[in-house]
């Protein structure tokens, strides 16, 4: 069975970081948020180009000092794996399980 997959675009841009350099990269977009772009930027009398930097700089400027995410951990105390991952057998052992572990 054949799945569908997504129809990309792949545009050469040339993005300003500042009045005298600019740098010339290539950015794979979705062909349906590359039309909606071009669309915007039409609409606003702008280039694809100055949408994609403005948006390039607005993610950038987004604050990443997020705190990490914990994690569930399992296993015994002291850290100790309770399952062998690579041991198939013991996978479907533990989780064919009726007891917790």
């Amino acid at each position: 069975m054949l799945l569908a997959q997504p129809i990309m675009r792949v545009f050469h841009i040339g993005i300003s970081f500042d009045m005298f350099a600019h740098m010339r990269t290539t950015v794979i977009l979705p062909d349906a948020l590359a039309d909606k772009a071009k669309r915007l930027a039409a609409e606003q009398g702008r280039t694809f180009t100055s949408l994609i930097e403005e948006g390039v700089r607005h993610v950038l400027e987004q604050p990443h000092d997020t705190p990490p995410i914990d994690l569930p951990t399992h296993g015994g105390a002291g850290g100790k794996v309770l399952i062998d991952l690579s041991d198939r057998d013991a996978v479907w052992d533990a989780l064919d399980a009726d007891d917790t572990r």
